[in-house]
């Protein structure tokens, strides 16, 4: 239901953008096509090893791995895998909450997330330079 409202307020913004300035609408639009068009391919492989993963581990694996019970294992591992997992922020939430919907537990959802946004392991030496 709040997809529905976003979406009826993004067009209602759009057209009276459009009402307002034709031209500035339109630069506007081919500019945020230009930012979707460099985003996609990052997206799509993201997803696609999101899809890969969750059609290879079920919701039990997921849940046994990086569990509520998991306890302090589990935490370890989803820092682990956020240190190294090179994920736009754009692409983190949503995976986030996949893997909350597949089992995950909350805490090492916050561990994974977290890591993912400040720890950089792959990307470290770029980082230095």
């Amino acid at each position: 239901m709040d997809g529905l409202f976003f979406y009826t307020l993004a067009l209602v913004l759009l057209i009276v953008s459009l009402i307002k300035s034709k031209k500035k609408t339109k630069i506007a639009l081919r500019k945020a096509w230009k930012a979707f068009e460099n985003i996609l391919p990052q997206l799509l492989i993201i997803l696609l090893i999101v899809g890969l993963m969750l059609a290879v581990l079920n919701s039990a694996v997921i849940s046994k791995i990086i569990g509520r019970d998991s306890g302090i294992i589990g935490i370890v591992l989803a820092a682990v895998f956020g240190s190294i997992t090179m994920i736009p922020p754009f692409v983190a939430f949503p995976t986030a909450a996949v893997l909350l919907d597949s089992g995950a537990g909350y805490v090492q959802i916050a561990v994974f997330v977290s890591t993912l946004m400040m720890v950089g392991v792959i990307t470290l030496p770029l980082e230095v330079k």
